[in-house]
């Protein structure tokens, strides 16, 4: 039994990599029934420690025969969203787009992830979370003072692509249900990492932003907020913006030089940030946390993957669980009348064939001409 706030919620996904598994994820783990198309004979799948894939069933089909496409098309048409992250185009050729599919469902939001959206100069070029945030001003804002450096995939795939895409698809569930009109989402990961940086945007605007980085308030410009290395080789992060947090930090690391009281001179940072940076190395991460934590000088550790897990604000909330040997993260965020709930393990390719069709509606007969057909898999869509 699926549980959680979109339990009802009907969802097709076709299997992709990166931020479209991401996408799947997220409305699993508030109970949507999300059923994942994958490529018939592409692998066995089902492995513990594919995280993003967890909570869905998988059906294998052969997207080369007619079939299969039509199994395709009758799941649109008993779907309340789906989602695909080919590049543009690739639907269309396999006799899925969105004309099609909405035809036979009006209600249908037909949700599209790509790195560059359907539309423009680089729309058919290949790419990668990087590339995305380079073209939107995020890239350039975050590294070292010699150098951009990639803040993993956070920011486009993460970020700008499957979280916009979730919201896209629930925002359009709602209109649907409303005026019983279904419509395409165009989700593209440089339009979204460029609307998360529609506050550093504003600080330009207002002359608050430099060009340069590490000169700024949020990207380790500013002396108090910024990370520091500890006496054991571990590091912190301070980020003591407000008046009263700075002050409190002064009083935990017991500075008392007059020079710290330009807080907010742009032309003293670096100086301060040496000074303080002597000022952590004196101690161990472990004796600033007896110092800092839980005060308000706005303190945590910076923390591996390994330890992270075990901090006791994470174990106090369930943040990090446990399944199969392998420690992910839970569901979120948090309901507290329907709370979600990771709704099972990452399925086996095709496991789910003839459960997962004939829960959503095929008959016996059709799901056995699907299962039976000994057609050759087909190519790898790209």
């Amino acid at each position: 039994m699926r549980q959680g706030p979109l339990t009802g919620l009907k969802v097709v996904e076709f299997a992709g990599i990166g931020p479209g598994p991401f996408c799947g994820m997220l409305l699993s783990d508030l109970g949507a029934d999300v059923v994942r198309i994958d490529r018939k004979g592409g692998g066995r799948g089902g492995a513990p420690t594919d995280i993003t894939s967890r909570g869905r069933r998988s059906v294998a089909l052969d997207l080369k025969q007619p079939e299969a496409i039509e199994a395709c098309l009758k799941l649109m048409e008993r779907a309340d969203a789906i989602l695909e992250g080919f590049r543009p185009g690739v639907m269309e050729r396999l006799g899925l787009g969105p004309d099609v599919a909405l035809k036979r469902n009006p209600k249908l939001v037909f949700g599209r992830m790509t790195g560059w959206g359907q539309t423009g100069p680089y729309a058919n070029a290949a790419g990668h979370d990087m590339n995305y945030i380079a073209i939107t001003g995020a890239l350039h804002a975050i590294g070292t003072d010699d150098k951009p450096v990639p803040p993993l995939n956070l920011v486009g795939d993460f970020g700008g692509g499957a979280l916009y895409l979730a919201f896209g698809l629930l925002a359009g569930v709602i209109q649907a249900r409303e005026t019983g009109k279904g419509q395409v989402i165009d989700c593209a990961m440089s339009d979204g990492a460029a609307s998360l940086m529609a506050m550093f945007y504003g600080f330009k605007a207002s002359g608050m932003w430099q060009e340069t980085r590490r000169s700024n308030l949020l990207d380790g410009g500013a002396h108090f907020y910024d990370t520091y290395q500890c006496a054991d080789g571990k590091w912190i992060s301070i980020g003591s913006i407000e008046p009263q947090f700075y002050a409190l930090l002064l009083e935990k690391t017991g500075i008392a030089d007059p020079a710290f009281a330009r807080q907010m001179d742009r032309s003293a940072w670096p100086q301060l940030r040496e000074k303080l940076a002597a000022k952590i190395a004196g101690k161990t991460q472990a004796q600033w946390c007896e110092i800092m934590d839980g005060t308000d000088v706005c303190f945590a550790p910076v923390l591996d993957l390994g330890e992270a897990p075990k901090h006791p604000h994470n174990a106090a909330r369930q943040t990090f669980v446990e399944i199969a040997g392998v420690v992910q993260p839970a569901p979120a965020p948090r309901f507290s009348a329907t709370p979600g709930a990771i709704q099972g393990p990452p399925p086996a390719i095709g496991a789910h064939n003839s459960e997962a069709l004939l829960d959503w509606g095929f008959s016996k007969g059709e799901v056995d001409a699907l299962n039976g057909a000994s057609a050759p898999a087909a190519a790898p869509v790209s």
